[in-house]
């Protein structure tokens, strides 16, 4: 099962963590959901639909899952997002080195298992993001990224709470088998999620 579409995932002062998942091309149509971690290492899903939440449940771990509305803004840089108790607002800047040789890829061959796998360690080495490993209920899953920016300014509030400026991604997320970069960052990248030994949808 695929995903394509972008990723960002940024820290703030208050110790809270978040990865937004925006997918306009997905198994459930366009959709995007909000994984959050508190200081206090609290994991929620934020998502749509009773049936993409279950889904991302099911491949990654949370302590609590909440059906709110997602909807995602974007013009130029800016990002703005509202997520049920969650109010998030982004600035994206330019790429470092690593984008552009992740943009130097061509999305044909960034998205095939066999590369995904060979640019694991040398991944895990640069950034601390794992790109291939096990997924919740036996599922193997992939992330093949195309391209990488960084994320310059963040204001967010939950729960009608200021989180605070903007700051790394630390300590790393625990929602799967891999985290985002410190560095807050937005990723353009095709997720895919084997289910039961085979890849559902080919």
């Amino acid at each position: 099962m695929r995903f394509d579409g972008w990723i960002a995932g940024l820290g703030t002062a208050s110790g809270v963590r978040l990865v937004l998942g925006h997918w306009p091309g997905s198994p459930f149509g366009p959709v995007s959901d909000v994984m959050i971690e508190h200081a206090s290492g609290h994991r929620e899903l934020l998502a749509p639909t009773e049936e993409l939440a279950r889904f991302v449940a099911d491949t990654y771990s949370f302590d609590q899952v909440r059906i709110v509305p997602v909807t995602v803004e974007r013009s130029g840089p800016e990002w703005a997002v509202a997520a049920g108790p969650l109010s998030l607002r982004f600035t994206t800047g330019g790429r470092g080195a690593l984008g552009w040789l992740l943009r130097a890829v061509p999305p044909v061959l960034a998205r095939q298992l066999p590369w995904v796998r060979l640019i694991d360690v040398p991944a895990r080495l640069l950034t601390g993001v794992r790109t291939y490993g096990s997924a919740g209920n036996g599922r193997r899953e992939w992330y093949a990224v195309q391209d990488l920016h960084r994320i310059t300014a963040a204001g967010a509030t939950l729960d009608g709470v200021d989180l605070g400026p903007l700051s790394d991604v630390d300590p790393p997320v625990r929602f799967g088998f891999g985290s985002t970069p410190r560095s807050p960052s937005l990723a353009r990248i095709t997720t895919t999620v084997r289910v039961s030994g085979r890849m559902a949808g080919k």
